[in-house]
């Protein structure tokens, strides 16, 4: 690790994390860690190396942490609400208990070293639950509205506005249209989170550590649009450690 330099071309390692899912390729139809392309692509195009984070155990999360530069908790399947005392909605997804643990461990260990991170929707949300934070499991029947995820398997997207004072606020400035797709949001923030960025019905968009040299939480998707600056942003915190 060290700076990054025209001699050396030094660009910082980004994990990201996975999941496991059943998938086809070929004649074979197997489980497999599976991630979006975009998040590898955002890492590229920002001037990172993406390092993929299967969610294979707890006993290695030190050694990751250690060798990697930065990480992005990514998006994907609900939380666990047991994690965070509640009992599971009708329209909360199945647990995976295998990839909460993980994820779980990893964040803390992210916080306890200082590794630069970026957390994408659920990831988001399992930074707010590891936080002692509690989540809402259906958020249109709090808004009243799909606004959120508007169209299954479809992104759409909608206006934040965001704290000029933020990190957040400094990369995008004090709005932005973000890709967007979900249906859990914080309903109450974990310890030492600030919420930084909401929509126009008052659901937490975007959140930060306190203390933490560069901890942002964003319940969209940025990785599904073209504004590369919070992926620039990790990269280049990410390449100063």
């Amino acid at each position: 690790m060290g700076e990054p330099t025209q001699s050396t071309g030094f660009r910082p390692l980004i994990g990201i994390t996975t999941y496991f899912e059943a998938a086809r390729w070929g004649v074979w139809v197997r489980e497999a860690a599976l991630l979006p392309v975009s998040y590898l692509r955002s890492v590229e195009r920002a001037g990172g190396v993406p390092v993929l984070l299967p969610p294979a155990g707890t006993r290695g999360v030190d050694s990751i942490i250690r060798g990697l530069d930065g990480i992005v908790f990514a998006g994907g399947a609900d939380v666990d609400p047991s994690l965070y005392g509640d009992e599971r909605h009708e329209k909360t997804g199945e647990p995976q208990p295998q990839r909460d643990r993980f994820e779980f461990a990893l964040v803390r260990a992210a916080i306890e070293a200082d590794l630069p991170f970026l957390a994408v929707c659920r990831g988001m949300q399992v930074l707010n639950v590891v936080r002692g934070g509690v989540l809402i499991q259906h958020l249109p029947e709090v808004v009243g509205h799909e606004g959120h995820a508007l169209t299954p398997g479809k992104m759409g997207s909608h206006p934040v506005q965001i704290s000029v004072t933020s990190t957040v606020g400094k990369i995008l400035g004090d709005h932005a249209t973000v890709p967007t797709y979900h249906h859990q949001a914080v309903k109450r923030l974990g310890s030492g989170l600030v919420a930084v960025a909401w929509t126009d019905d008052q659901v937490v968009e975007a959140v930060e550590l306190e203390g933490h040299r560069f901890g942002l939480g964003v319940q969209w998707h940025p990785e599904e649009g073209d504004d590369l600056r919070l992926f620039e942003a990790l990269v280049a915190e990410a390449a100063g450690r």
